[in-house]
């Protein structure tokens, strides 16, 4: 049976490849993968993380584009106005928080820089890394999934991008919430895809950015 989306042709074009494509890591930082941080106890946070490594590893042998950043504010001050307190309270710079995920950053490789904002666009250097490397194609990953990987796809998509999620490689405390998200902004935005979906399109873009 149709649902009213789709009878109003949500989710009815699909987005597509386009010919050169960055990885966008969003926020796999300490705070949110390791243990000993309040928000980083979540396991489906940490096999996301896990998926996004093998997937970088093979980003970069293609040598694609990888784009990381991680969210921490210099003090109060400036912090925004989160109604999350391990956010707003922990997430500053020079703490365990805001670290990269060893595991995932590759500073000799990697565009790695600080946010403030939900989105990996919003007040960023980004968009002036992507069209040094004349990126048509954006394959997001990282967490929350409702939080700022969300946020991140939509500005994405306002930026003109061709975007993609890596689904596999996105992680959310919550399934449900994961799942809800990716299956809205996937039929407004983006396409909705796995890794594996993802391996042979790297491997074909050996060479582009040389």
């Amino acid at each position: 049976m149709t649902n009213a989306f789709e009878a109003a042709t949500y989710g009815a074009l699909p987005i597509g490849f386009g010919e050169r494509a960055a990885v966008l890591v969003v926020d796999y930082q300490k705070g949110f993968t390791d243990p000993r941080c309040a928000m980083g106890k979540s396991p489906r946070v940490h096999a996301a993380r896990d998926r996004t490594v093998e997937l970088l590893a093979h980003a970069r042998r293609c040598n694609v584009p990888v784009a990381s950043c991680f969210t921490a504010y210099h003090s109060d001050r400036d912090v925004l106005r989160w109604k999350v307190g391990a956010v707003r309270d922990g997430f500053r710079e020079g703490t365990l928080e805001a670290e990269m995920d060893d595991a995932i950053a590759d500073p000799a490789y990697d565009y790695i820089f600080q946010k403030a904002g939900p989105s990996i666009f919003f007040q960023t250097p980004l968009t002036g890394f992507l069209t040094k490397h004349r990126i048509d194609t954006v394959l997001v990953t990282g967490c929350v999934t409702s939080g700022c990987v969300r946020a991140s796809v939509i500005d994405a998509f306002s930026c003109g991008y061709r975007t993609i999620v890596v689904e596999d490689c996105c992680g959310d405390p919550g399934k449900e919430e994961h799942e809800a998200n990716l299956k809205d902004v996937g039929r407004r935005y983006a396409d909705i895809v796995t890794s594996a979906d993802v391996l042979p399109y790297l491997e074909a873009q050996r060479g582009l950015n040389a």
